[in-house]
């Protein structure tokens, strides 16, 4: 009776079937030719411009202005960006299939500085920073010269103070 061995070729990583052997053949080449052919389908994404109108309890609600249509998103959904997000900001919608997939603020916004140390005395462009709390919640890093109650231009992309406004 004659024995039927599995061996792994080392050198091609094929496999040889070899009965009653165990010898490899080595530097085994195989050519194959495969055709694939897909077809995707397109996808149906699109961005349109809606406003943020007001959260209601974890959702945050923005609303087409011509139609008044509703979409909600959760805060899973607005992430971090909701440090940034003020109600009536423009927003730009992205979606699939006729349902927002994610959103992006515009790249800046003007948020209001409500609490702040005091700048000290001779406190110029120059100095150091620190850090402000704005009335959406975050906290930017500003010069030592910007006071409670000034309103300044931050970069949503990166969190960062751009100038006063």
């Amino acid at each position: 009776t004659s024995e039927l061995r599995r061996t792994r070729d080392p050198t091609t990583n094929v496999e040889n079937r070899r009965p009653g052997s165990s010898k490899l053949q080595q530097h085994t080449t195989i050519d194959i030719d495969i055709q694939i052919s897909l077809q995707i389908e397109e996808a149906n994404i699109y961005k349109e411009t809606k406003q943020f109108t007001y959260k209601d309890g974890a959702q945050y609600v923005f609303m087409d202005l011509t139609s008044y249509e509703e979409y909600r998103l959760n805060e899973k959904e607005v992430g971090d960006k909701a440090k940034f997000l003020k109600e009536g900001m423009d927003c730009s919608l992205l979606f699939w299939n006729g349902k927002v997939i994610d959103f992006e603020l515009p790249i800046t916004v003007k948020l209001t500085v409500v609490d702040v140390d005091p700048g000290a005395k001779g406190d110029t462009a120059q100095g150091g920073s620190k850090p402000a709390t704005l009335d959406t919640g975050a906290i930017v890093s500003v010069p030592l010269f910007i006071n409670r109650g000034e309103e300044i231009m931050v970069d949503t992309r990166n969190g960062q103070y751009m100038s006063r406004a």
